[in-house]
């Protein structure tokens, strides 16, 4: 944050400075580039971490989708988010009016669909069939349907089998809530991420009105206790932490902290 705001300034300093001296000008755009290339956060570029595949779980709110857009950034990876998969196929269902119920309906519809990623800046666009559906999937009926879509078997191995081809050749951080323990089982690291029920709910409105969603602290502390229980809970893929996967405590933690963690573990585990 320092570098961010020492930068801004040395800019402002220079505009002015440029405007009053313009033979100055191509020394000091060298200097605006050299500070920029030093100061601004880089790519990691560490030995072992090519072809590593990191998974990161937790429930809703827990920070793990900025957390791994993030990193994944940071690192050169692919960002799967696989949530937002999930979301995708409830949205199909929802706007077709099909039953949500129906597993088998639901897994035929999950095998044909073209489920795509584009990062746009630091949001990670979800295009179904080639629609932008970044902000449809967000919507509160999305949200209440896709933990009862996700749990048929059917839906589950026909993402899963999208997931893993997707992550072929690793250089990949998926997030979700069973990428840990059945979508890469043997991932080179594994992170379970949690936080307060209080402290998700807050973030959750915070991404809610990024996307101007209309919604309260009361109603996203409730969808998250109701969704906690149902992915814990569901016969299939259960949200739950592995016995080999490093759990980190977001409550308190800004993002970049989180990030920090993570990478400080990849490596201990990749070098």
């Amino acid at each position: 944050m320092l570098k961010a705001f020492f930068i801004i300034a040395v800019f402002i300093f220079k505009g002015s400075y440029c405007l009053c001296r313009p033979r100055q000008k191509r020394r000091l755009l060298f200097a605006d580039i050299y500070l920029l290339l030093v100061l601004m956060p880089k790519p990691y570029k560490l030995s072992g971490f090519s072809g590593k595949i990191i998974a990161i779980d937790g429930p809703a709110g827990s920070g793990k989708s900025t957390t791994a857009r993030i990193l994944a950034a940071r690192l050169g990876y692919i960002y799967l988010d696989t949530g937002a998969m999930y979301r995708s196929i409830t949205l199909f269902a929802l706007r077709n009016n099909i039953s949500i119920e129906d597993g088998h309906a639901l897994g035929a519809i999950a095998r044909k669909l073209n489920i795509d990623f584009k990062m746009d800046g630091d949001l990670n666009r979800v295009f179904l069939n080639g629609e932008d559906i970044t902000t449809a999937i967000r919507l509160p009926e999305v949200t209440v349907a896709v933990s009862q879509i996700s749990a048929h078997l059917e839906v589950r191995e026909a993402m899963v089998k999208q997931q893993r081809k997707i992550a072929k050749g690793g250089n990949v951080v998926a997030e979700g809530r069973d990428t840990t323990s059945v979508v890469f089982p043997k991932a080179d690291l594994k992170v379970y991420l949690d936080a307060s029920l209080k402290e998700r709910a807050r973030r959750r409105l915070i991404d809610f009105a990024r996307l101007n969603i209309n919604s309260s602290l009361v109603e996203q502390g409730k969808d998250l206790a109701r969704r906690d229980s149902l992915d814990s809970k569901r016969p299939h893929s259960p949200l739950t932490r592995t016995s080999d996967s490093v759990i980190i405590d977001t409550t308190n933690l800004t993002i970049e902290e989180q990030i920090e963690k993570i990478i400080k573990l990849a490596k201990s585990h990749f070098t």
